[in-house]
């Protein structure tokens, strides 16, 4: 029985809107994005996935200019319009902007918003980073206008490493009517036998909280690679703290076009779940991430 999938996380982008596609190559922690630097439309995006049973899609915002919060989603609205795809859209709102309940607003008018994604990984590594602090939960105004988020029955794409547990821990216990999904896994980074263990605490410590989902996803950004083995670890892993319903696999696509196909991916995601019951395959692939998303 073939189980149908849907992809949680990909971007589709226009290069003339994305600044960080001009000009010279910018230091990635994904390295050398040369082969990337065009634009990936979504026919692109289909091409890349119609041989391997993907039937839904959730677009994932893809940092464009944050002055062209609106214009990604109706870029996403003008792609679904005409061909289909996606089924969802996580957009960017800056909830640290005095103005971001008029802009979330103006975000949810469109039908395919689910919920937005503001990256809020620090650390110490100044590569790794994306937030200017680790502690950008603890301001204020993230919470004034966090709050006015928790109204929307709106999903948050949380994005924070492993030594940002207390603060992961914090934000989940605040917002319980938000559904927070945990990006790649948690981001494990550092391979060495000690770091592994911290990231399994982290995720176990993480589990307590029924409004968290994890995405399995984004698992060769760090070493540059699809790995089958290496993906295969860390799903066991997950599937040791969480159950298959609150799991939901993601290609993090293209980005990891970079060093392989998406044929790569799928293929290492089977292989990880091979020994899985068929429910549980069906909650990862399909099932979870058609519930959570509302797809």
């Amino acid at each position: 029985m073939k189980i149908p999938i849907i992809d949680s996380h990909h971007h589709v982008w226009e290069q003339k809107d994305l600044d960080w596609l001009q000009g010279k190559i910018q230091p990635r922690i994904f390295g050398d994005y040369t082969s990337i630097k065009k634009d990936y439309l979504i026919d692109d995006y289909i091409d890349d996935v119609v041989d391997f049973g993907v039937e839904k899609s959730v677009y994932i915002q893809c940092n464009w200019p944050v002055d062209k919060y609106l214009d990604e989603a109706k870029f996403i609205d003008d792609c679904f319009n005409s061909s289909g795809w996606p089924n969802a859209f996580i957009g960017y709102c800056n909830l640290l902007d005095k103005d971001a309940p008029e802009m979330l607003n103006r975000l949810f008018d469109y039908p395919l918003t689910r919920g937005i994604r503001m990256q809020l990984h620090w650390h110490e590594k100044e590569l790794y980073s994306f937030a200017h602090s680790p502690n950008i939960i603890d301001d204020p105004l993230f919470n004034k206008n966090f709050e006015y988020l928790s109204k929307h029955n709106s999903i948050f794409e949380l994005q924070m490493f492993q030594g940002q547990k207390d603060q992961a821990l914090r934000l989940l216990s605040r917002y319980p009517d938000v559904t927070f999904i945990l990006q790649h896994a948690g981001m494990p980074h550092d391979l060495s036998d000690d770091s592994m263990k911290i990231w399994f605490e982290f995720m176990t410590a993480l589990s307590e909280f029924d409004n968290l989902i994890i995405k399995l996803s984004g698992l060769g950004t760090f070493m540059n690679k699809n790995d089958p083995i290496f993906i295969r670890d860390i799903v066991n892993q997950v599937l040791r703290i969480y159950s298959s319903d609150r799991c939901m696999f993601g290609s993090n696509f293209p980005i990891e076009k970079i060093w392989c196909e998406y044929k790569d991916i799928i293929d290492a995601y089977k292989q990880a779940t091979d020994d899985l019951e068929q429910s549980a395959k069906k909650d990862i692939f399909y099932n979870t991430a058609s519930r959570i998303y509302r797809i």
